[in-house]
């Protein structure tokens, strides 16, 4: 079967979207069915955008009622016609990103520091086509437009696919076991210092939320 594009977002919105079963959805999106159970759960793929594969091109509403009158039916997966533009292939250098996707990097990159910060500033580069400097800059908050950010899944983003950030993660954490081999307290120093960054970061993202109003407008109205 043909490989869709991101088939975790795609998942989602078909749990939100359809009476298909856990199986279809498994089989349609190459994912396991405890996965796709997981995510009607609300256990898997939090924070993931829904992507809805009739508007991009990979199912029909017709597969769709199809698969929703037969439990026993797997849809087929249409080939967009922009396939061959996303087909897997060597690259070098960093990964181009549209101009019309750029504006949701940082959102991006405020996901992958706070949900993989095995992750360095190198893969984070190459996953999404951005630079260090801005990386750094999400990191510590100095990014110009910080109060803004909000992080999201770079998959259901369309910056990268699932398999490429899943590829990422893996090398990370094979990293870090070997550092763990070699010098289990260097690794133990590491691992504390990128829980206190994250949580720094998690407050600083809330604090969006908690600002006191009457504080913000210099009193209360009385």
């Amino acid at each position: 079967m043909t490989e869709i594009l991101m088939p975790k977002a795609t998942a989602v919105w078909l749990v939100d979207n359809t009476s298909l079963t856990f199986d279809q959805i498994a089989g349609f999106c190459g994912l396991h069915p405890l996965e796709v159970k997981g995510i009607a759960d609300g256990d898997v793929a939090v924070g993931v955008r829904g992507a809805d594969p009739i508007s991009n091109g990979q199912l029909t509403r017709e597969e769709i009622e199809k698969a929703e009158n037969n439990s026993d039916y797997q849809m087929t997966v249409v080939k967009p016609k922009y396939a061959d533009l996303h087909s897997p292939s060597k690259r070098r250098g960093p990964r181009y990103t549209p101009l019309s996707r750029r504006q949701n990097r940082p959102d991006a990159i405020a996901w992958l520091v706070r949900n993989h910060p095995e992750l360095s500033d190198a893969q984070i580069s190459k996953l999404i086509g951005t630079t260090k400097t801005t990386i750094g800059a999400v990191r510590d908050r100095t990014h110009w437009n910080s109060a803004n950010i909000k992080p999201t899944d770079p998959v259901s983003l369309g910056l990268c696919t699932q398999i490429d950030l899943d590829e990422q993660v893996k090398k990370a954490s094979a990293r870090r076991r070997k550092l763990e081999e070699e010098n289990p307290e260097m690794l133990a120093d590491t691992l504390k210092a990128q829980d206190e960054l994250q949580a720094d970061q998690d407050d600083d993202f809330k604090s969006n939320d908690d600002i006191d109003l009457e504080t913000l407008f210099g009193g209360s109205k009385d």
